[in-house]
């Protein structure tokens, strides 16, 4: 679908346009951001983009990769658990905290994974 949007700027508009009304208008969340004009979104996301990034510099610097790697994984679970069960990513997160509360292993499957992350990022591949 992507490379489709990709091809047909006019369409790519039309879907996007969509996806505000859908997400954003209708449900009365982002009205703010969904009324600018798409150079001014375009503007907000990547100053966003940037401290983002300038963030997860600093907190590699202060506290390490491990932990940027688990805050990162932990984002993206929630960001999935909310589209999966419909909810929002604050109420996602919520629940995926209360979760890993009561299964202490989920805390153990997430090091064991960022572990090998960094061994295959080191050059150890087994």
């Amino acid at each position: 679908m992507s490379e489709t949007l990709y091809q047909d700027p006019k369409l790519n508009e039309r879907f996007i346009e969509m996806v505000e009304k859908i997400h954003m208008k209708e449900r009365l969340m982002g009205l703010q951001f969904s009324f600018k004009s798409r150079e001014a979104k375009d503007r907000y996301i990547d100053a966003n983009i940037k401290n983002i990034i300038s963030e997860l510099s600093i907190e590699i610097k202060n506290f390490g990769i491990e932990i940027v790697l688990r805050k990162l994984l932990l984002s993206l679970m929630s960001v999935q658990l909310a589209q999966n069960i419909g909810v929002d990513h604050h109420a996602a997160t919520e629940e995926l905290y209360y979760y890993m509360k009561k299964n202490e292993d989920t805390s153990i499957i997430i090091l064991e994974f960022i572990d090998k992350i960094i061994k295959i990022n080191n050059g150890n591949y087994s």
